[in-house]
């Protein structure tokens, strides 16, 4: 285990190093000039100049590059062009908010859309299964904002049960009283393609060989689901997780924005108006970095779901 988090770790290293590169020369080539866009329309060309020296924008490339691997290293990297807040201090006041919906949204999702599945497998063929089946597919269909607007008419307009929007310095404030109905729309919208997802994997599962031998030998039917088929379909869930997790953070943003939640995500899509590199790029790079640590520990976890898996 030892030896093969070693390798892995450093096959994370060339990966690293191409995503720096994309990151730095698709904002240096593609992104248009920062310098502009901070400046203004009527700005003239000695304001736009004197920003491009003020933001180092005017150096070689190579030495803009060394700056930007510099500021990987340390983390530090300097402050946003638009509010002048140190990044690497915006990045830790922000993510506190952007936790308290993603880290119950994934576990949420995981903890009924597993069981729901198991047991909607385990009537295949039956009206409940053909029901949910049903539901699921046309819950696929409807769009995010729809879910955002019936979920803040009925549940925060008609019924009062939370605020629309708002959110407080008090963490158990926010997690019980502002988090919970993004929270819920989160679940909602994820309930649905999980469902029908895990029921294939473990429709997979029941039409094998050993199901059918554990059910000769007289075991009921709960032990062979939750002995034999979830342990066995651990594997394909462990990896749908893993790309589930960069796809919650993106989707938190949507809701940050919604619920007027102050965290990365309204705080990265006002970076985008503003054509704030700093705050972009970092976000871009810790999100790669992120991708790649879920990935190294779910392929560690699968050791743990199924011995039999061999790491090399």
């Amino acid at each position: 285990m030892a030896a093969y988090l070693i390798r892995r770790l450093w096959q994370m290293i060339p990966t690293l190093i191409g995503v720096v590169l994309l990151v730095f020369f698709l904002f240096k080539y593609f992104g248009g000039d920062p310098a502009v866009a901070l400046a203004g329309l009527n700005a003239s060309p000695e304001t736009i100049a004197s920003i491009r020296e003020q933001l180092g924008l005017n150096k070689p490339v190579w030495e803009q590059l060394w700056i930007f691997v510099g500021q990987i290293v340390s983390f530090d990297w300097g402050r946003s062009w638009a509010t002048q807040e140190p990044v690497a201090q915006l990045f830790a006041t922000r993510l506190p908010a952007t936790l308290t919906i993603t880290l119950p949204i994934l576990c949420l999702e995981v903890l009924l859309a597993v069981p729901f599945a198991l047991a909607v497998a385990s009537v295949r063929g039956s009206l409940t299964d053909r029901a949910v089946m049903i539901c699921s597919t046309v819950a696929v269909s409807v769009s995010l904002l729809v879910y955002v607007i019936l979920a803040q008419y009925v549940f925060a307009f008609r019924l009062g049960w939370f605020p629309v929007q708002g959110w407080t310095g008090n963490h158990w404030t926010n997690l019980s009283t502002y988090a919970p109905l993004p929270v819920l729309v989160a679940v909602m919208v994820s309930m649905a393609p999980q469902i029908r997802l895990y029921r294939s994997f473990f429709l997979d599962e029941i039409g094998h060989d050993y199901v059918r031998t554990a059910r000769a030998k007289g075991m009921t039917e709960g032990v062979v689901l939750l002995r034999h088929v979830l342990r066995n379909a651990m594997i394909p869930i462990l990896t749908n997780v893993s790309v589930l997790l960069p796809g919650v953070l993106v989707g938190s943003f949507l809701l940050e924005v919604f619920f007027s939640i102050p965290g990365l995500g309204r705080e990265l899509l006002l970076a985008v108006n503003r054509s704030d590199y700093p705050v972009i790029q970092a976000f871009a790079i810790y999100l790669a970095m992120l991708t790649m640590t879920v990935n190294l520990v779910v392929d560690m976890l699968y050791k743990l779901a199924d011995p039999r898996v061999v790491l090399k």
